[in-house]
């Protein structure tokens, strides 16, 4: 295992996601269960990844807000085979987009899981709809300081558990 790789609890070798100093407050707040992004002060329009200056306006510093965590699957994948050795022992696993409530123009990408701590190959990808909608969850950190945003439904598929477990 490498510095860029973690063990899940299912024994599984995940790859972390990169971290910068412009990205700091993102995974900081992830780790306390709250889901960021930033907002351009001049045009208060929101940005996602993170960047070190607004695009929109007078390229001000863009500020940090929290947002619902609720959206709709914009779009998603199911890498067959697995494109990375880390993933192989996870087959069926899905890739999502979501396209946030507060702006669609804001996508995120993660994974649609059954809860916050299940397996990233926890919801059957033939189930996945485009346009579906999706809440965010943070589970266990993988490593100290990188909890990964995930994402459930809102209303459950026929024979599939809701965001309560039922």
């Amino acid at each position: 295992m490498s510095n860029d790789t973690a063990v899940d609890e299912f024994g599984n070798e995940l790859m972390l996601p990169t971290q910068s100093e412009v990205s700091a407050p993102f995974w900081e707040m992830a780790s306390k269960g709250v889901l960021v992004v930033q907002k351009c002060p001049d045009s208060g329009r929101l940005l996602f990844p993170p960047r070190p200056r607004s695009p929109f306006g007078r390229r001000a510093v863009p500020e940090w807000v929290s947002v619902t965590g609720k959206g709709t699957i914009w779009s998603f994948v199911v890498p067959r085979p697995p494109l990375t050795p880390q993933f192989a022992a996870v087959p069926s696993y899905n890739v999502i987009v979501v396209a946030l409530d507060e702006d669609p123009r804001v996508r995120l990408v993660g994974n649609l899981v059954e809860g916050p701590d299940a397996p990233i190959n926890s919801v059957d990808p033939a189930t996945i709809t485009i346009g579906e909608p999706v809440e965010v969850v943070f589970g266990k950190p993988l490593v100290e300081g990188t909890t990964l945003p995930r994402w459930r439904r809102v209303v459950p598929v026929a024979g599939t558990s809701g965001p309560d477990g039922t």
